[in-house]
């Protein structure tokens, strides 16, 4: 999927006021009316059927997705399991260490790193990560930038509009049922407005991030976790449905009111009322002569068991689909025998999300900002975001390795060895530093 068009073909916008003007203001605004609308009360999962559920999957493999995005959406909202185990993957990468790499370590080089860690450190950035997240579920994301040409550099900020005074997010999540694939490639996205319902309108460049996770090969709408999920997601909705009316039958005692052969209408009207409200009640006032008895019904081979299996299943399902195991989200031992060997798959899961959530980054957002504010930069000398999980440092075994090999001319960047020990860069000096003997020396 190629949702928005290479940095590398455009241009970057004059400084002076017309470029200013388009950056600084939202760029896909809703309407209370037409394709973009801001509140829509239609809902797919309420009364979900095998037969829907087939239809609106077999839209998606048509190019109309808006009814499996809003289905994902409500998946998200009614299903307290689906809910944690998606955001447990998010939250995963999101809480993940972002670093940013200095293509060298020439003074030009730190100081365009050092630019992208202000944008890395800036409020809204990991609230934003947790938008383009939101792909996992979707297939795809959308992200807005909208950036304060105020000052400079530009950046993706809160601001107020020039004109209008209100506030502009610097990172606005887009809903992706404002979006469609390209009807000729399938593959680019284009925004729907009213003037082209249809076809859309093509997206600007340096406007939008779009994250669209490679969980397996194919469409991105085909790749999403909320694809895969909705079956077991149906099945668990019949599952407590009927549970419900089970539980209504079978949950509480039958009440039976017997009246002796001189009762009179008034009376056995009464022990009728008397029944009907006891339940809710817990009380009765009856005639005397005659009396209630509860019979608790027999949960006939204890069916009820068939639909918390059938949930659970269903859970399970759910839960091998996002997290890739079962026994985090529900406590029991999954195919894998053990809980090392399941907490290193969804280790891998984690790993795999965020090195693909880097590369839009470094794509989308560090591409744009040094397109915007230096012009055009050899992708060799352009800084990149990492985020990666750390894994404890041996500073001991580094530090003898490296007392034992560099005085035997093994060539070592100190940027290199600062980043593994977490160490501060120094300032920018000229050259590529190297560490030697009596300390760290400058490189030809």
């Amino acid at each position: 999927m190629t949702p928005t068009p290479s940095l590398d073909d455009h241009r970057a916008p004059s400084r002076p006021a017309a470029a200013r003007r388009v950056l600084s203001r939202p760029h896909a605004t809703p309407t209370t009316t037409g394709v973009r609308r801001l509140w829509d009360a239609a809902s797919i999962a309420s009364g979900l059927t095998p037969e829907r559920l087939a239809r609106v999957l077999r839209q998606v493999d048509e190019g109309e997705a808006d009814a499996y995005l809003r289905l994902a959406l409500e998946m998200e909202q009614r299903d307290a399991h689906y809910r944690a185990v998606l955001g447990t993957r998010k939250r995963a990468v999101t809480r993940l260490p972002v670093t940013v790499e200095a293509a060298s370590d020439a003074a030009a080089d730190i100081a365009l790193a050092d630019e992208v860690r202000a944008l890395v450190r800036a409020p809204g950035f990991r609230a934003m990560l947790g938008q383009l997240l939101d792909g996992l579920g979707k297939g795809f994301a959308a992200v807005e930038l909208r950036w304060d040409t105020s000052r400079t550099p530009w950046v993706p900020r809160d601001h107020r509009d020039p004109v209008s005074g209100d506030r502009v997010r610097g990172y606005a999540w887009i809903d992706p049922r404002w979006f469609r694939d390209d009807r000729r490639d399938g593959r680019t996205l284009r925004l729907r407005d009213d003037a082209a319902p249809l076809e859309g309108l093509p997206l600007p460049p340096y406007r939008y991030l779009i994250h669209a996770p490679e969980l397996m090969s194919g469409p991105a709408l085909g790749r999403g976790l909320a694809r895969v999920a909705a079956v077991a997601y149906m099945a668990k909705r019949y599952a407590l449905k009927d549970w419900l009316a089970f539980a209504e039958v079978y949950g509480m005692p039958i009440r039976i009111g017997k009246w002796g052969p001189s009762a009179t209408e008034e009376d056995i009207a009464t022990l009728v009322s008397a029944v009907a409200n006891l339940g809710s009640d817990a009380a009765a006032a009856i005639p005397e002569g005659m009396h209630i008895e509860l019979v608790q019904a027999s949960a006939a081979g204890a069916g009820d068991q068939v639909f918390a299996r059938l949930a659970e299943w269903a859970d399970r399902q759910i839960s091998k689909a996002v997290l890739g195991q079962t026994a985090s989200a529900d406590g029991t031992p999954g195919a894998l025998g053990n809980q090392q060997a399941q907490d290193e798959v969804r280790d891998d899961i984690r790993d795999a999300d965020a090195e693909e959530l880097a590369d839009t980054l470094n794509r989308d957002l560090v591409g744009a900002y040094l397109a915007l504010n230096h012009g055009p930069i050899d992708p060799e000398a352009a800084p990149a975001i990492v985020i990666r999980a750390k894994a404890p440092e041996d500073i001991r075994a580094l530090s003898e390795a490296l007392a034992a090999l560099v005085p035997l001319g093994l060539r070592v960047e100190a940027s290199v060895v600062r980043d593994r020990l977490g160490i501060p860069d120094p300032a920018p000096g000229e050259g590529v530093e190297l560490l030697g003997r009596g300390g760290a020396a400058t490189g030809d």
